[in-house]
């Protein structure tokens, strides 16, 4: 079995920075997914398993950083320049296997238990 332990959310301004952290038992290729209330859960960015290949969804392209502390098996998540409609709960997963696309959160086998993630106006 394998355990994300996620860390860093919580309360900030619009324009605010925050850094997400997933602690896991083993490197694997990860993805940061969220959901706000009332819609699906979408995929935000994934890096895989060595870390040499990075994915964004388009929405946060430029002001999100996904990178790995490979010493300590850990993703991170670094959040720039929030905005209101960040607002959701983020999960991180990891895919254990082979992955085709890193944006269909069908491909990842464990999830961690989700960080809430409120920015303000």
């Amino acid at each position: 079995q394998v355990q994300l332990v996620e860390s860093g959310g919580g309360l900030v301004q619009a324009g605010g920075s925050l850094r997400l952290s997933c602690a896991a038992s083993r490197r694997y290729a990860m993805g940061w997914f969220r959901q706000a209330p009332g819609k699906e859960r979408e995929f935000v960015a994934a890096i895989s398993r060595s870390g040499g290949s990075t994915s964004y969804a388009n929405f946060v392209k430029g002001r999100f950083t996904i990178g790995t502390d490979n010493a300590q098996n850990t993703v991170y998540l670094q959040m720039n320049s929030l905005k209101p409609e960040d607002t959701a709960v983020y999960y991180c997963a990891a895919a254990t296997g082979y992955i085709a696309s890193y944006r269909n959160q069908y491909e990842y086998t464990y999830w961690g238990q989700g960080t809430q993630v409120t920015v303000s106006s």
